[in-house]
């Protein structure tokens, strides 16, 4: 296709009209970094006008690693029986929660392996409980693979146990477990984990709840170019169907300690990633930029290739630290990071709403 048809539908992208899905893997097969930078960077700019790039106070508090479903590009779970398995009581992760709200916290993301051993009253009991003493927070937890677990140990269907984990206090899904939805892609590297129609159903239901809910997409293992724009293409219409995604979150497959190995995605890879992700979701309001893997510096460039927000300070996490992710960044480090890109940082909650929140600096 020549340069002119690729700038032409970068123009028309980034005036917000959709590109399909041929015309989405033409640009970004073909357009050049700085253009698909440029088209994505105009339109986050129409969608988020002003200085305020916003970021959340959050952690994530892995509970269990005991987990039955063994992906292969995941170093930090261990199957039943291992001895180093572990799983916290509810006391050990409302310790947890206690510390990360001294620290500012307002989203509490507690997330862990699938372990069948652990009840639905577990996760009841210990929602209730944050939410008696830590008001203020809000639990975005349970990815849809720990919904689809609890939902067969219990033999009850995922809107059943979504509804009872709503009454007890979950207010939204976090979009962990997407990987790919691509069947190919997940047969070869969680074979063992739910579908992308079930990872997709899930998170229908959860929005039909009136629980909005991101989306992930973990990108560098072993997909393909057309594959990732499937993804960012079932996502799209899915967002057409019930407007329940606040956010997109990409984040590049980390494989130093993990049995699936290979080779870390480049930093012009996430950039692409980031890029195409502001110009073919366009109806998923917020494009993350998700640090945690490529870093911080490589974040704070994602701010001028579509993303409007920085993600989360991710007080404690083991899954991709144990993977080999060396990354980590205080409040003050975001900040810093967002204004060098030249934006003023806010703190947000997990629904995207401003907060009245002294930042952790003036300058």
């Amino acid at each position: 296709m020549s340069d002119v048809r690729v700038a032409r539908l970068l123009e028309r992208a980034a005036n917000g009209e959709r590109l399909t899905y041929e015309e989405g893997l033409t640009v970004y097969r073909e357009a050049s970094l700085h253009d698909l930078g440029a088209a994505a960077h105009r339109r986050r700019s129409v969608l988020h006008p002003g200085p305020t790039v916003s970021y959340v106070i959050d952690t994530t508090i892995n509970y269990t690693n005991i987990c039955n479903v063994h992906c292969s590009f995941c170093a930090f779970f261990r199957p039943e029986g291992h001895p180093e398995g572990y799983t916290m009581s509810p006391e050990e992760v409302l310790t947890r929660v206690a510390w990360a709200v001294e620290q500012g916290a307002t989203q509490i993301m507690i997330q862990g392996g699938v372990n069948p051993d652990l009840p639905l009253g577990y996760y009841v009991d210990l929602f209730r409980e944050i939410g008696r003493r830590f008001p203020e927070a809000d639990i975005h937890s349970l990815s849809t693979s720990e919904i689809c677990g609890i939902a067969k140990r219990e033999q009850m269907s995922v809107r059943d146990v979504l509804v009872t984990l709503r009454e007890a206090g979950l207010k939204s899904l976090p979009g962990a477990g997407a990987e790919i939805l691509v069947e190919r892609v997940r047969k070869r590297i969680s074979a063992r984990k739910i579908d992308d129609d079930r990872w997709l159903e899930v998170m229908r239901i959860a929005q039909q709840l009136g629980m909005p809910t991101t989306a992930t997409m973990m990108f560098g293992s072993i997909e393909t170019d057309a594959e990732r724009i499937t993804h960012f293409d079932v996502l799209r219409s899915l967002q057409d169907e019930t407007n329940g995604f606040l956010a997109f979150i990409p984040w590049y497959y980390v494989p130093h300690k993990t049995p699936l190995r290979g080779r870390e995605a480049s930093g012009i890879d996430y950039l692409r990633v980031i890029a195409m992700s502001r110009l073919y979701l366009d109806n998923i309001p917020h494009i993350q930029a998700s640090w945690l893997t490529p870093g911080l510096k490589l974040g704070q460039l994602a701010l001028l290739f579509g993303a409007d927000d920085m993600g989360g300070t991710i007080l404690e996490e083991r899954v991709v630290t144990l993977a080999g992710s060396t990354n980590r960044a205080t409040r003050a480090d975001l900040e810093r990071a967002i204004r060098q890109a030249g934006y003023q940082p806010a703190v947000r909650d997990t629904y995207f709403r401003l907060r009245d929140y002294p930042l952790a600096t003036t300058a």
